[in-house]
């Protein structure tokens, strides 16, 4: 058994249903420590964060990934245990294998080959581990970067392991995220009789137009290599369940992905905008995911560009579609980032699985991404 399909076995058995890491930490730093690395342990909450790194002084390059993963489902639905790693036909099932953990391992890995062959290699490299990716995501990156900012850490590149891939390992390249802003609305009526509805408010009959404006608006045309921004409304209550009362409030939950034509507080603004013009009597609760980001052209990208068309053959498609990673809380430290990691089909499903042959191509990919990066200098 390789090194990476071992190590991703023993992190795979461990039962780290967000935001509990069950030891997969200790492992990595264990193994960090004998290749020199300095380990901090950083607990936030009931989230573990490692951040382990080497070398001193500029560039420095992250690689990111998380232990938590989310939790399997009903079991009788697994093929084979789902924290029983097991190789079937090529393929290695079991949950967090695509997201991420067999990613975190090939990170590791690729770190320990590459201060081996180059232990006096120059600036840092580090491995940023946390247990709240998968989760509310509070305690996670998103505290470790306002710590960063405290100290004045700096960070000049980052590759996180997030499965991207479509197809084939290698064949997509992500370079910015879309933001995500949540918000839970509550319009205020008053409740009634049906067959007196001049005693009552009705809340519903009185969003109804706003929501059609929200959901039918078209908010922008893109920006660059990003969508357009999208709002979906994701769930509507009201009502008593009675089919004789008007109810007395109407809750709305609804969500945007948003490209760098917005910013959330924008939204936000727009929104409340629209809400009033209907005279709407509302309140509301927001939750910012993050931010947008995106990394132009530059050291980062066309070495990501030339490492990945020399490992599958071909140039990756560059892409900024998908949900959201932990590389929306490093992106505002001013760093460039990068998604790369193995194929997406089969992630948070019932048998999760990454081919072996990949797994094992992997670590060469993270080591070719660190070397070409932190040993060659940037084109002028």
């Amino acid at each position: 058994m390789s090194d990476v399909v071992e190590l991703s076995c023993e992190l795979i058995r461990r039962h780290s249903v967000t935001p509990d890491d069950a030891g997969c930490q200790q492992v990595l730093a264990t193994r960090l420590s004998q290749w020199g690395f300095h380990c901090e342990h950083l607990r936030f909450g009931e989230t573990d964060n490692l951040w382990a790194t080497h070398g001193s002084g500029s560039p420095v390059l992250v690689l990111l990934g998380h232990t938590d993963v989310v939790p399997p489902g009903p079991l009788d639905a697994w093929t084979s245990d789902p924290f029983v790693p097991t190789v079937r036909d090529g393929v290695l099932y079991g949950r967090g294998t695509a997201d991420m953990k067999c990613s975190v391992a090939a990170c590791t890995i690729a770190l320990e080959r590459f201060v081996d062959a180059h232990p006096d290699h120059p600036g840092t490299v580090a491995l940023l581990v946390t247990s709240d990716e998968e989760g509310p995501a509070h305690d996670g990156v998103k505290q470790v970067a306002a710590l960063f900012r405290e100290r004045g850490q700096r960070i000049d590149w980052c590759i996180t392991g997030e499965p991207s891939s479509k197809e084939a390992l290698g064949d997509l390249l992500r370079v910015g995220r879309r933001g995500t802003l949540t918000g839970t609305l509550s319009v205020h009526g008053v409740q009634g009789h049906v067959a007196y509805p001049h005693k009552a408010l009705n809340p519903i009959h009185k969003a109804l137009p706003a929501l059609d404006e929200l959901a039918a608006r078209q908010w922008d045309e893109g920006y660059e290599t990003f969508p357009p921004t999208s709002l979906q409304i994701s769930n509507i209550h009201a009502g008593t369940g009675a089919s004789n009362v008007i109810p007395g409030e109407l809750q709305v939950v609804f969500n945007l992905r948003f490209n760098p034509s917005w910013t959330a507080e924008k939204l936000e603004q727009e929104i409340e905008g629209i809400l009033r013009r209907h005279g709407v009597d509302y309140s509301i609760q927001w939750l910012r995911g993050g931010e947008p980001f995106y990394t132009p052209e530059g050291h980062l990208r066309a070495t990501a560009r030339a490492v990945l068309g020399e490992f599958a053959g071909v140039p990756p498609e560059e892409s900024t579609a998908g949900g959201t990673s932990d590389a929306r809380f490093i992106a505002p430290l001013g760093a460039e980032c990068i998604e790369v990691g193995p194929v997406n089909a089969s992630i948070h499903k019932v048998d999760e699985n990454i081919r072996v042959t990949d797994l094992e191509a992997l670590p060469g990919l993270y080591q070719a991404l660190v070397e070409r990066l932190m040993l060659t200098r940037p084109a002028i």
